[in-house]
């Protein structure tokens, strides 16, 4: 089992920066690929940025490419989003997942507001 907690949300200015954080426990992480992902209010969960589990490949949607940037620290079990350039339409509750075969976890999910 790995118990994963999100952290680092808030309420941001449009253009501003927000730094996300997700710390694993449990199990560590290192066999893990992690992702985040992101639920706008009043839509479905969609995909935000994955990193592989050594972190030598990393994937973004296109909504987000150039802005947000997925990236892992092994030593301290823990995945991090850094986000750039934010805007309105980022507005969502942003959850961490780990995945490997069929075990798959999630955090509870960290609000983070952007206003206009």
């Amino acid at each position: 089992q790995v118990q994963l907690v999100e952290s680092g949300g808030g309420l941001v200015q449009a253009g501003g920066s927000l730094r996300l954080s997700c710390a694993a426990s449990g199990r560590s992480l290192t066999t893990y690929a992690v992702g985040w992902f992101r639920q706008p209010p009043g839509k479905e969960r969609e995909f935000v940025a994955g990193i592989s589990w050594n972190g030598g490949r990393t994937y973004y949607a296109d909504s987000v490419q150039g802005r947000l940037t997925i990236s892992r620290d092994n030593a301290k079990n823990s995945a991090y989003l850094q986000m750039n350039n934010l805007k309105p339409e980022d507005t969502a509750v942003y959850y961490c997942n780990a995945i490997r075969g069929l075990r798959n976890y999630w955090g509870q999910g960290t609000q983070v507001t952007v206003s206009s």
